[in-house]
């Protein structure tokens, strides 16, 4: 409320009856502030430590746009990120991530103010929480101030900002010690965190500071005009700065349409032209490659985008070969208008900063990791679809494909949880074309977050994959009009699926057709006719992916995957791997061990094919999955 309040105050459109809608349905006011409901909202937070990390990123956006576009006698890019955080924020790890990155990055724009009133929900603070958060800051290679008397002592609070904004070579934390609830009955006390104050200390709060008491949802015209004064001056500044990107425009042409550009949200003209096309005799190659032969391919036609790692470069190829690091130029090993991220092992962080990179609105942020390892980031993750950002995960070693490492990095849940979450379009490409098409709708789409999902096994370029086919998210990609069942699959799977074709044909006599399905979240926004000219009614569907079956019977009658962990060993035998695990089996005296064919392969896709075939031959009609009653909403 605090946040809707000052927005109303300095005279967005927000009016005191959206004040008063406050946690109502249909307000622009709901119980968390969200970046694309409410005017003046930067960010969506709401989870605890999100916002801190958010204004990480802002930072990292900030310093890096100033690297670029700054130049002698044009200070264009110069703000300062300010962020609150309390106890809560301190407490959760992706704040920790976050301020341990800003610390090493020197983010001298960014000036953090630390509510320290000892109170979460639980209570006081001393039942979990009694580190020195300050020596942490520290630590972390922060400067530090502290205003002792933070309910009173405005000066000192305009003091501490002030020196902070002297240090240009640390992130700044002030520690600012208030009382919560300052001024009613239950000040210091859990009890007015997120509980509304009862009618009789709400009057004595408001005769406490000088206001009538009986009137709600007023404020004094002098308080309007400060505000209004203030926003003023505000506005005045702003047109000094469009009158001097002018004048920078005149003298800097390029960059200074560059940077115009990019703060209308859109690509530059014909970058898609850069984009890799494969031919179906071009080579083997993994897909976590094909994404780099991308990066390399559109860098210098993307100037705003900005790849990294969460210390995984190597594995996740997110960096192109005359990459610059951002790192402070004091480190001596990267400059400031660098655009490759080192987020260390941060994928937390790194997602929540990415979102604050995006909110910035200068750059397309993309990060790297194993996809298993997305899950330490998922809301992060949440909160990038939640907000509409355009945020980019490059998640490699995307199943079990990955081979040795085992079980522990071999994801299974991972893509059903995404393909869950609500505008968030999750990618799985099966070759270079899809890969191309990834890229192309992930940086399209300016209000939707993209996890593209690739391999560390070499992939085949498929026979019927076209870009053009891809970025409708699901393709027909061997057709044949006498065909009895439909392979539908995705990734590494969808060449097995082409050789599971022969197999059939060649031992049981079945004609197949294949369906490739690298983004369920965009085939899902084609037209009708579309998805039942790819699945369509009278011939039984069988889903293919080593990974949970979980959500593939809307697209599928029946669904071949992976409901359990994977194992360690070369990728191709993990593939058809005969494992044994043993079960300890109530009210008998010994172990069972129990033996499971995973058998991705030909013969075994051939298997549950055949098995599809038999099982649905009597069932007429028989409908398309896609042939529901009514459309769910996206």
């Amino acid at each position: 409320m605090l946040q809707y309040a000052l927005i109303h105050l300095f005279g967005y459109e927000v009016s005191i009856d959206d004040l008063k809608k406050f946690r109502q349905i249909d307000s622009i006011t709901p119980g968390h502030p969200e970046a694309h409901d409410t005017p003046g909202i930067e960010v969506t937070t709401g989870p605890l430590g999100q916002g801190f990390s958010n204004a990480v990123g802002l930072a990292i956006a900030q310093a890096h746009t100033a690297g670029t576009f700054n130049k002698p006698g044009f200070d264009l890019i110069n703000n300062h990120t300010y962020t609150f955080f309390g106890d809560g924020c301190a407490m959760e790890g992706v704040a920790s991530e976050a301020a341990s990155m800003a610390g090493h990055l020197q983010l001298g724009n960014l000036i953090a103010i630390y509510d320290d009133n000892h109170i979460s929900i639980d209570g006081d603070t001393k039942c979990a929480f009694t580190e020195d958060v300050t020596k942490r800051f520290e630590a972390y290679g922060w400067h530090t101030e502290w205003v002792k008397d933070g309910d009173n002592d405005l000066e000192g609070i305009e003091a501490a900002i002030k020196k902070c904004k002297e240090v240009k070579d640390k992130p700044s934390m002030i520690r600012l010690t208030t009382t919560i609830g300052f001024g009613s009955k239950l000040q210091g006390t859990g009890g007015v965190h997120g509980n509304p104050l009862k009618e009789d200390d709400i009057k004595q709060v408001k005769e406490k500071f000088g206001f009538d008491p009986n009137q709600t949802f007023v404020v004094p015209q002098e308080v309007y005009d400060m505000y209004h004064k203030h926003a003023s001056e505000g506005a005045a500044a702003e047109q000094e700065w469009d009158q001097l990107l002018e004048k920078y425009c005149g003298e800097h042409k390029d960059l200074g349409a560059d940077l115009k550009r990019r703060l209308t949200g859109k690509l530059p003209e014909g970058w898609q032209n850069k984009l890799p096309v494969y031919k179906p005799t071009d080579k083997a190659i993994a897909s976590r490659k094909l994404s780099e032969s991308v990066l390399e391919a559109i860098y210098e036609a993307v100037p705003e985008l900005m790849s990294g790692s969460a210390d995984l470069t190597g594995s996740n190829n997110t960096r192109w070969k005359a990459a610059v690091d951002f790192q402070p130029p004091s480190t001596g090993i990267g400059e400031w208008s660098g655009r490759y991220m080192r987020f260390g092992v941060r994928e937390h962080a790194m997602g929540a900063a990415m979102n604050g990179m995006a909110a910035y609105g200068t750059v397309i942020p993309a990060g790297g990791t194993f996809l298993n390892f997305v899950s330490y980031a998922a809301g992060a993750v949440r909160l990038s679809a939640l907000s509409h950002q355009r945020v980019i995960w490059v998640a490699t070693h995307d199943s079990i494909g990955l081979g040795e490492d085992g079980p522990t990095h071999q994801p299974i849940e991972t893509l059903a949880h995404f393909r869950a979450l609500p505008n968030c379009m999750v990618w799985r490409p099966a070759d270079g074309n899809e890969t191309s098409a990834a890229y192309y709708i992930a940086l399209t789409s300016t209000q939707t977050p993209s996890i593209i999902a690739l391999t560390r096994q070499n992939l085949p370029q498929l026979e019927g994959s076209t870009i053009g086919n891809a970025i409708k998210g699901g393709y027909t990609a061997i057709e044949n009009k006498e065909a009895q069942i439909t392979l539908v699959s995705t990734g590494s799977e969808v060449s097995i699926c082409y050789e599971a074709v022969k197999y059939l044909k060649d031992n049981h006599g079945v004609t197949a057709r294949v369906v490739s399905m690298p983004c369920v979240e965009v085939f899902d926004t084609q037209s009708k006719e579309y998805r039942m000219s790819v699945i369509p009614d009278g011939i039984p569907a069988l889903s293919v992916e080593v990974m949970s079956t979980l959500g593939w019977e809307k697209y599928s009658h029946e669904q071949f995957g992976l409901n359990r962990f994977g194992a360690s060993g070369p990728y191709k035998e993990v593939y058809k791997v005969c494992c044994y695990e043993k079960l300890k089996m109530q009210r008998r005296p010994v172990a069972n061990v129990r033996f499971q064919k995973f058998e991705f392969t030909p013969e075994g896709i051939s298997k549950r094919a055949v098995a599809t075939i038999e099982f649905y031959k009597d069932v007429k009609p028989l409908r398309s999955p896609l042939n529901r009653a009514f459309v769910q909403l996206i």
